[in-house]
């Protein structure tokens, strides 16, 4: 089981390739017209065309305190018809931006994508008997970055179930990493060869994000220990020393209530 600052390492890492800062950008908005995913916004960019940033903003806008409800509210029809005009409104990227600095859009980022992506990551882990933090982690990072299951069925083709796999090459070679270590092996290098070869050329900037794992494991911090190294960002036990983006208390149980309807569907 994963203990918390290991969830929090996890994160770290993965905040680091979206945004470039471990604690995360949740202001961060980017478009690029290469990219399928149209505009994309928060810590863990949630996109216009998959429908996540809809799904976002509604959430936020539900909150007592947003201090942006009512401007953003006014965009949820164009949200939810996935409206690629928004791409370049500068009006409703620069809201978008500010935001970023409520502390509720940065507690409703958190929950948002600890629901839409750290929980069923840690299932697929789970799932596969993937036990180690760097093993959950590279999960992680596909689920953000997606194709998670392409690569994953690929490498189930390539040398089995985690719990058997042995590295393809010289799988009798002595030293060689077996089971799970070698199972994530092989999928960080199906990956990366996937994006370095992908018909979309913004993908094939991505393959650092395959190396960083790959320090790691070359490293042997299969449990993350701290500090660690990810794409020339050190992430420490400082990393987390203090939290930017705790609510003031009456805006933080105003959250719970929410955060807790979100949970249980109610």
């Amino acid at each position: 089981m994963l203990t918390e600052i290991q969830k929090h390492s996890i994160q770290a890492i993965v905040n680091v390739f979206e945004t470039g800062t471990p604690i995360g950008n949740y202001g961060a908005v980017t478009f690029r017209k290469d990219d399928v995913g149209c505009l994309t916004f928060g810590r863990s960019q949630a996109t216009l065309a998959a429908g996540g940033l809809a799904l976002l903003i509604r959430e936020y806008c539900a909150v007592p305190g947003a201090a942006l409800a009512a401007e953003l509210r006014a965009y949820q029809p164009r949200l939810d018809a996935r409206d690629r005009s928004l791409d370049t409104d500068a009006r409703f990227v620069s809201l978008l931006r500010n935001a970023g600095a409520d502390s509720v859009m940065r507690q409703v980022e958190d929950r948002f994508f600890d629901l839409e992506y750290w929980h069923p990551a840690v299932r697929a882990a789970e799932s596969l008997a993937i036990q180690s933090a760097l093993g959950a982690a590279v999960v992680y990072d596909s689920f953000i970055h997606g194709a998670w299951a392409r690569l994953r069925d690929a490498t189930f083709a390539r040398v089995g179930s985690p719990a058997l796999a042995r590295p393809p090459s010289a799988p009798e070679r002595a030293g060689s990493p077996t089971g799970e270590r070698a199972w994530i092996r092989e999928y960080l290098a199906l990956r990366r060869d996937w994006l370095a070869n992908h018909p979309n050329p913004l993908l094939h900037r991505a393959v650092y994000r395959m190396d960083a794992f790959l320090a790691l494991a070359d490293a042997a911090n299969w449990d993350l220990a701290l500090p660690l190294l990810a794409h020339g960002v050190t992430i420490s036990e400082a990393t987390f020393a203090k939290s930017a983006y705790s609510p003031p208390p009456a805006q933080a149980s105003r959250y719970n209530q929410f955060a807790s309807k979100l949970e249980t569907g109610s």
